[in-house]
């Protein structure tokens, strides 16, 4: 399986809900990095380290918090090692109602069929507004 096959599966089983597959994705050492000023952030702007991070700090949010959460991937790009993804978020915030439509890039880095590193860009003041949040 290429890089890109790679990519597309993780985004394939995030859409159907299967986490452990999504997470089987993942390097064990894997650099998650979300966009600064996302409410999702980790603060100080250090990655998350490891598969079970980004399960706990973000994924179970994410699962909790919208109704639903969806990731629609619209563009992948490979080459060597590197896969970048166009899309968007969509989903509305439970505790706000509000709703969210958002572009994101996703930069990815794979190495042996795993994915080792993951950087968000996305629109952090939609995300800010419906979760009537303040940036971290």
């Amino acid at each position: 399986m290429g890089n890109l096959d790679t990519v597309k599966a993780l985004y394939d089983a995030f859409a159907t809900g299967d986490v452990p597959a999504v997470l089987n994705a993942m390097d064990p050492a894997i650099r998650w990095n979300e966009a600064e000023g996302v409410p999702y952030g980790q603060g100080g702007g250090e990655p998350w380290i490891g598969p079970d991070a980004v399960a706990q700090n973000l994924f179970a949010r994410l699962g909790a918090e919208w109704s639903p959460f969806v990731v629609t991937p619209q563009r992948l790009y490979g080459d060597g090692d590197s896969v970048v993804v166009e899309g968007r978020y969509t989903g509305k915030f439970n505790a706000t109602g509000a709703d969210l439509d958002a572009q994101f890039c996703h930069v990815f880095k794979v190495a042996d069929g795993k994915i080792t590193s993951f950087q968000q860009y996305t629109d952090t003041a939609q995300f800010q507004k419906v979760m009537n949040a303040v940036p971290v």
